[in-house]
């Protein structure tokens, strides 16, 4: 049986607060992420691809951030999901460094929205804060690197092919 003391109980009740309130506002931050990724110098195929479909992709992390955090999500289905999100980068002809970048600035402009909502306003809270906020760094260190697997396997790929 597993018990749940006061810490977890607040952990999970933060979590709650912190993943309604980006998938709320995922709207918000993604339009703060794709003014930057638009106008960023170490992003530049950003600046000229299709504004709409950008901001669908940030979107599309956003609003999912609950489910790609929970205990239940296989880091298969996270695998899965961006190394095919890094195939495609290749074939759009995004240099690998600008994509790093935008899963980054992803990251960057996710966590600048919960420090501006104020759910830190105890030290326990920003305890709290610090132990979600490695929850959503390890969830998108393993996106960067399978999303340079993927890029690197489509890569591998095309060469075969020339």
């Amino acid at each position: 049986m597993v018990q749940v003391t006061a810490r977890s109980w607040r952990f999970k009740v933060l979590t709650r607060r912190f993943i309604k309130m980006i998938e709320t506002r995922a709207d918000k931050v993604a339009k703060l992420w794709l003014k930057e990724v638009r106008q960023s110098k170490y992003t530049p195929t950003y600046h000229h691809f299709r504004e709409e479909e950008l901001f669908q992709r940030a979107m599309a992390v956003y609003e999912r951030l609950g489910y790609w955090l929970s205990p239940e999500t296989k880091k298969e289905e996270i695998r899965y999901f961006y190394m095919n999100m890094g195939k495609a980068r290749f074939y759009e002809g995004f240099k690998l460094d600008e994509v790093v970048m935008a899963l980054i600035l992803l990251k960057r402009y996710l966590w600048l929205e919960v420090l501006s909502e104020g759910l830190t306003q105890t030290n326990l809270e920003l305890y709290q804060a610090l132990e979600l906020n490695n929850q959503v760094v390890l969830y998108f260190d393993r996106a960067i690197y399978y999303t340079i697997s993927g890029y690197m396997e489509a890569m591998e790929e095309a060469k075969a092919i020339r």
